[in-house]
């Protein structure tokens, strides 16, 4: 829906540079769009460059009007409160948007169409990304089991710690080594990139297998599919690793875990064992005692956006020692190494 010549704003009011504006950052990084401004109040006059790990000189500003001035057709809700609702507050400057001629993208679980598209004009949308497409799918019945294409899978230790951004430079690094590679997305950022995929968190629990093995059919074509993750087994309010799992009947996965991090980043309480461990619990419960399809983690990918180049590469070389495994930070040095350890697997 989204026309990649359009130039867009991403809206991160008060969380830009933060966790919870991992869909600016992702689409700074990896989408088509131009992006015209980020929009914080409370980081107005600064470039991404000076509140994030992004090398951009696209300006945040303060305000929608702003943003317009300098050319955005299209404003995207570019961050995410705590249980992705649409905050009250933030009324306001949507419908200013769409006043304006604006369109709007928005991943939060509340749908801005009913509510807003009665105000629309031609040429007008809006793209509520965690709508779910289609019929409802059939319950899953390992079908992708008989697929003979590698089926790669991106787990992790928690949360918000870069399974998407891992799995879309895997991709990249794939095809640039000239395999026919192709990201399924999962989410609202990857949906918002690629232009499709599936909102798992909005599917009822009965049918996200289902839908996650129609998508992996769907792609059966290609000969490697790089299945973006979500949320962890670790995690107790996380229930998307097991429908991954089984609606992909994954034959590969890569971990991704942040450097340094030994508790949950919001539930400090919940002690991440270590990486041997959560390795040998992903690979016991995709297969399913053997009742499943076996999948081993064939790779680490480590954010270490977080430290400096020397702790970072201090920091995956200790990975590497712990686990046996082939590890890297995908955004900070490419992903070649964990593409020729999934090409590598058996």
């Amino acid at each position: 829906m989204l026309d990649p010549t359009l130039p867009i704003a991403l809206y991160a009011e008060a969380t830009f540079g933060t966790l919870n504006a991992k869909m600016s950052e992702g689409i700074l990084r990896y989408g088509k769009n131009p992006v015209a401004a980020v929009i914080d109040s409370t980081q107005t006059g600064n470039r991404v460059r000076d509140v994030s790990t992004i090398a951009s000189d696209i300006p945040v500003v303060a305000t929608l009007d702003e943003a317009r001035a300098l050319g955005a057709r299209v404003l995207v809700l570019g961050t995410a409160p705590s249980g992705g609702r649409v905050p009250a507050e933030w009324m306001s400057v949507l419908r200013a948007a769409v006043a304006g001629g604006m369109s709007i993208v928005n991943g939060m679980h509340d749908r801005l169409e009913p509510v807003l598209g009665h105000d629309l004009m031609p040429g007008q949308w809006i793209w509520d990304l965690r709508v779910p497409q289609g019929e409802a799918p059939p319950i899953a019945k390992a079908r992708a089991a008989d697929l003979s294409n590698r089926r790669v899978l991106m787990v992790g230790t928690d949360m918000a710690i870069g399974k998407m951004t891992a799995g879309l430079e895997l991709t990249q690094s794939l095809q640039q080594g000239g395999h026919d590679a192709a990201f399924l997305a999962t989410g609202q950022t990857g949906i918002a990139i690629t232009g499709r995929g599936i909102p798992l968190d909005a599917i009822r629990v009965d049918h996200a297998a289902g839908a996650v093995e129609r998508m992996v059919l769907d792609a059966a074509a290609h000969s490697i599919v790089v299945v973006e993750g979500q949320g962890s087994l670790l995690h107790p309010g996380s229930t998307a690793t097991l429908p991954l799992m089984r609606g992909s009947c994954c034959t590969h996965m890569v971990l991704c875990h942040r450097a340094g991090m030994d508790t949950l980043d919001e539930l400090t309480r919940v002690r991440i064992p270590p990486l041997r461990e959560v390795i040998a619990l992903n690979e016991m419960v995709a297969a399913a005692a053997g009742a499943l399809t076996p999948a081993k983690v064939a790779a680490v990918a480590l954010n270490t956006a977080r430290l400096s180049p020397d702790a970072a590469e201090r920091a995956v070389r200790q990975v590497e020692d712990e686990t046996g495994l082939p590890a890297a930070d995908p955004v900070r040095s490419g992903a070649a190494r964990l593409a020729e350890a999934v090409l590598a697997a058996p």
